[in-house]
């Protein structure tokens, strides 16, 4: 399960395609081509190497060390994606970055570390817009609350792949890295990004909790906070894929 992270880049690193889904079908291919036996580690490497890959004509146009150190500067520039995998000659899932699990119904998060402190500034913000007269379509419209914690967002993903993991092309720290090991009794395993604010052992559940997040809290500043609302004509706020499937 491989979730492109929304862009905040001025650079289009594909001519076709969006950075975060650009960066999705990099790792998608990793995936598909690694061996049963792959660990993670191996994993992690692979993939930050393909990233890393797409990034190398660039270099040798502006010149390696003057990309290299924009890149590491600025983590916002770069192609970036997360990844929840499971082993099954492993018998392991791994969370690389922003995703999320139910194993046996009990759910596994690797959030941002930063994400839920954004997304309170984010609410806190947009009630005070509220207040001052705008409406919930008007900020739906024009999301001004996320405009304002955009700094700080670029601020805190300084910290990319310092204090949390994502595959960007730079190494991965592996430590921030949960890799859930099951024994061999069967498990019903749920893989999900993170569009689905309320996970599920159905995706019929997984929908319909959305839907009433949706039609109740639009903004997402209520009972479930985050850094963007629903986008208007859209069923979300963000992509969202769900697999469920039993070992």
């Amino acid at each position: 399960m491989i979730d492109g992270s929304t862009s905040k880049a001025t650079r289009q690193w594909s001519r076709r395609l969006s950075n975060g889904c650009y960066a999705m079908t990099i790792v998608s291919r990793i995936i598909r081509r690694m061996p049963a036996e792959t660990s993670c580690h191996q994993f992690c490497v692979s993939a930050t190497k393909a990233i890393r890959d797409v990034y190398l004509p660039f270099w040798k146009i502006a010149g390696r060390q003057s990309t290299a150190e924009t890149l590491a500067m600025h983590p916002e520039e770069r192609l970036c994606a997360s990844a929840v995998v499971y082993s099954n000659r492993r018998r392991e899932i791994w969370l690389v970055g922003d995703c999320q699990c139910l194993i046996g119904g009990e759910l596994c998060e690797n959030p941002k570390p930063y994400e839920q402190t954004l997304a309170e500034h984010r609410a806190e913000r947009a009630r005070q817009l509220l207040s001052e007269g705008m409406t919930v379509d008007e900020l739906l419209a024009n999301d001004q609350a996320r405009a304002a914690i955009i700094p700080e967002m670029l601020q805190e993903m300084k910290n990319q792949n310092k204090t949390y993991a994502v595959i960007d092309g730079f190494p991965i720290p592996e430590t921030c890295v949960p890799i859930i090991t099951l024994d061999f009794r069967p498990w019903e395993i749920v893989l999900a990004t993170d569009g689905y604010p309320f996970l599920c052992t159905t995706l019929k559940e997984s929908e319909e909790k959305l839907k009433t997040q949706r039609r109740t809290d639009p903004l997402n500043i209520d009972r479930f906070l985050a850094t963007k609302g629903f986008t208007p004509g859209s069923n979300s706020f963000d992509d969202r894929t769900y697999v469920r499937f039993t070992v």
